[in-house]
């Protein structure tokens, strides 16, 4: 099983914009086997040797130094917290705090210094969480299972949820073909079916209002177009898991919502390199980071997409947005691409993780930008 930290979107903010004489930024693979987390305890350890002495090369304060080794050393010493991890550990401390954040994905290992954090293999985390809701809808039964990466899947309780499609309607069965009313046989049922889909939606609405997560439904075809007919959650993907529910466990259907899940999150890539292509011929788009930066500083990106593993050192000036780039990491400088993503996000751009091989031309970032500049 693997335990995962999963930071939100107002956590991972508040990490951005947090400024210390010293952020220590460290990722590095872990194993959901205890026994073997002594090489991931290891490698923390060679990891922090190498901030202690980017920070020593910059005469750092040396009480303030032996603060933060001592919160790194602290938490070596956690046989409870090595016990129970995933594929990979960020540890982000300064000399008066330190998080950590437990991740499925797996990162590359590495260390960052600066007076900011480099948060951008975070990103993927909180891009593509691995998290979704799945309606189990049926004649006979419907429920809302939540489904995580870290979890078990489990069934939630939602008020005012109907049992079935007769309880919804007021019947013992929707299947009588007798006349009843001025509806009757195939298209009387039909009518039931619909009003049920309309009092699950309803039951559905304040649970759902003011939530992002993927919603996957899980039903027969007919049964599948007669909810999506009434649905009102924005975020219910087009995939859905065809079969009946009814005798299906909770787990079953998460393991067979992640292959949608993985599907939607495929498209969604994809719809973003086809629009970075057309937006590129309207002068709205760029893979250059200099142009990014200022794009970003101005906050003129729409949508930004990053390479989690990029790590191009420098500055980014407050005001202009120019970028003078570093010869190498040192606690002067920080990751530029990391910066870009930051300085989006807070003037509301939607910003995405992924691998070097899913960005437009392979290149660090790829811009989408609201206006040409």
């Amino acid at each position: 099983m693997l335990y995962v930290d999963i930071p939100t979107r107002s956590e991972f903010k508040a990490l951005n914009d947090l400024r210390s004489d010293a952020c220590v930024s460290i990722y590095l693979k872990t194993t959901p086997l205890t026994q073997e987390s002594d090489a991931s305890r290891i490698e923390l350890g060679n990891l922090c040797r190498q901030a202690r002495e980017q920070l020593e090369a910059e005469s750092f304060d040396k009480r303030r130094l032996a603060s933060l080794m001592e919160e790194f050393d602290v938490l070596a010493e956690d046989e409870e917290f090595w016990r129970l991890q995933a594929n990979s550990l960020a540890v982000l401390a300064t000399p008066d705090s330190l998080r950590t954040f437990r991740l499925a994905n797996h990162l590359t290992p590495m260390v960052e210094v600066a007076d900011r954090f480099h948060l951008n293999p975070l990103l993927r985390a909180i891009t593509f969480p691995h998290s979704a809701y799945i309606l189990a809808f049926s004649e006979n039964a419907v429920r809302l299972v939540e489904m995580n990466a870290d979890l078990p899947a489990t069934t939630l309780k939602i008020v005012g949820m109907p049992k079935s499609a007769a309880s919804a309607v007021g019947k013992s069965t929707i299947n009588d073909r007798s006349p009843s009313g001025r509806i009757h046989g195939l298209e009387g049922q039909n009518v039931r079916l619909q009003q049920y889909a309309r009092k699950v939606d309803a039951a559905l609405r304040p649970f759902l209002t003011g939530r992002e997560i993927p919603m996957i439904l899980a039903a027969t075809g007919r049964m599948m177009s007669v909810y999506r007919a009434v649905n009102s959650y924005p975020y219910l993907l087009p995939g859905g898991i065809e079969t009946s529910p009814d005798r299906i466990s909770d787990a079953d259907l998460a393991q067979a919502a992640r292959p949608v899940l993985d599907a939607a999150y495929a498209g969604e890539i994809e719809e973003l390199k086809a629009l970075y292509e057309k937006r590129a011929g309207e002068g709205r788009a760029t893979t250059d980071i200099s142009d990014a930066a200022r794009a970003a500083t101005f906050g003129a990106v729409g949508w930004l997409m990053v390479d989690i593993d990029s790590v191009v050192p420098g500055t980014v000036d407050e005001e202009t947005g120019a970028v003078e780039f570093a010869e190498g990491a040192d606690a002067r400088s920080y990751g530029l691409v990391d910066e870009i993503a930051g300085r989006a996000l807070s003037s509301g751009a939607r910003v995405l993780g992924v691998r070097r091989a899913d960005l437009p031309r392979q290149a660090e970032l790829a811009a989408i930008l609201r206006y040409p500049i």
